[in-house]
């Protein structure tokens, strides 16, 4: 294993990559970089194309057409065994026959690594993944979270130059869930490898990610930072699927240096400009949205729209509301503890700045790809 970070990650280059089954295209020309020793994560709705993403680089699952280099290398046509790429599943794959540090040590087996190394490397990604004391007990004596410790030591053993995982911790519960979250953030830290990590859970690609590439459809909508697919949206799309959004369609009063519009009987003004042709859609995120009650002196916010409190959930930190506006469309509203409270039927305000508001390009397909 390598001592601290190093660097010595590879990079991937996906171009214009297809995967047809018959006339169903799994994958429609998908493009990645991803530099070495990134942590990039494949996110999306099921079906969207990002698994078979990650069987391609793995050499699980052959291209239709398209490059694939990893650390340079044309890997398109090279056997998955012959491609040294770290590969951890959602449901472990130990050898139930073996110990954990047997487990362990088959990549370095099948590589020649003498013993006396072997038993070296194997110890150090035990220490590195906290499981060096149940180096003599089978996968069956370990829980979950424990087990896929283990496969991830197996995976890292050899020091790959690029590590894939498949929704690892999709099986394992929250707590548990989130602790590994961190701990596979300090070992990509510490080691330097390249990641790819597939998973459909938008916090946890937020919590790992150095960038995220959206996917649906078998094609990618938006590669960013989380702070940049979180805050500036490309698609609508995107902006429904990374975190809580409140969607509404209206009629555009005025465009050019800024926009008006009419939303749910009310005018919305921002200092945004329409893109693209057609009428936009007006999304705004929760945290972004002050929940008064209707009547209240206003507030400074540029913006009101008005109507009636139909779920208030307490969240602990805050609540959550959503709330049905006078065209019938749901806000959705958090505040903070500080805040007042409101219940079921409550008529309110909601305000909000115009630099706030995201305009997108209408996608009707984006609310049933969701599901």
């Amino acid at each position: 294993m390598n001592e601290g970070k190093t660097g010595r990650g590879a990079a991937i280059d996906i171009r214009d990559v297809t995967k047809s089954y018959g006339s169903f295209k799994a994958l429609d020309g998908v493009s990645l970089h991803v530099e070495p020793g990134e942590f990039m994560t494949l996110l999306g709705p099921s079906g969207s194309g990002k698994t078979t993403t990650l069987n391609v680089v793995a050499g699980f699952t052959d291209v239709t057409t398209g490059t694939l280099l990893v650390g340079g290398r044309d890997v398109v046509g090279v056997p998955a065994d012959k491609r040294n790429i770290g590969v951890v599943f959602q449901h472990y794959a130990l050898f139930p026959h073996m110990s954990v540090g047997r487990n362990v040590a088959y990549p370095l087996g099948l590589r020649g690594v003498g013993r006396a190394d072997r038993e070296k490397r194997v110890r150090q990604a035990l220490d590195m993944v906290k499981m060096s004391d149940f180096a003599h007990r089978y996968p069956s004596e370990l829980s979950g979270g424990q087990q896929q410790r283990v496969a991830l030591a197996r995976a890292l053993v050899f020091d790959p130059p690029l590590l894939l995982m498949d929704e690892p911790l999709g099986a394992l519960d929250k707590k548990l869930r989130e602790w590994l979250q961190l701990e596979i953030k300090r070992i990509h830290r510490e080691l330097g490898t390249t990641f790819i990590y597939v998973t459909h859970d938008q916090e946890e690609a937020l919590v790992l990610s150095d960038r995220i590439a959206v996917f649906n459809g078998g094609h990618i909508e938006q590669v960013g930072t989380g702070r940049e697919l979180y805050d500036e949206p490309a698609t609508l799309f995107v902006g429904r699927f990374i975190g809580d959004s409140t969607v509404l369609r209206g009629e555009v009063l005025r465009g050019g240096e800024g926009t008006c519009l009419r939303i749910a009987g009310e005018t919305v003004a921002t200092p945004r400009r329409i893109n693209g042709n057609g009428t936009p859609v007006m999304l705004l995120r929760p945290e972004k949205l002050t929940i008064r009650r209707r009547g209240q002196p206003a507030t400074h916010a540029q913006n009101r729209l008005s109507g009636t409190v139909t779920e208030a959930i307490y969240l602990g930190s805050g609540s959550k509301y959503e709330v049905r506006l006078a065209d019938g469309s749901t806000a959705i509203v958090r505040s903070s503890l500080a805040d007042e409270s409101f219940g079921i039927g409550d008529d309110v305000a909601l305000c909000f700045e115009g630099v706030d508001v995201k305009l997108l390009p209408d996608d009707a397909s984006a609310d049933t790809s969701l599901t």
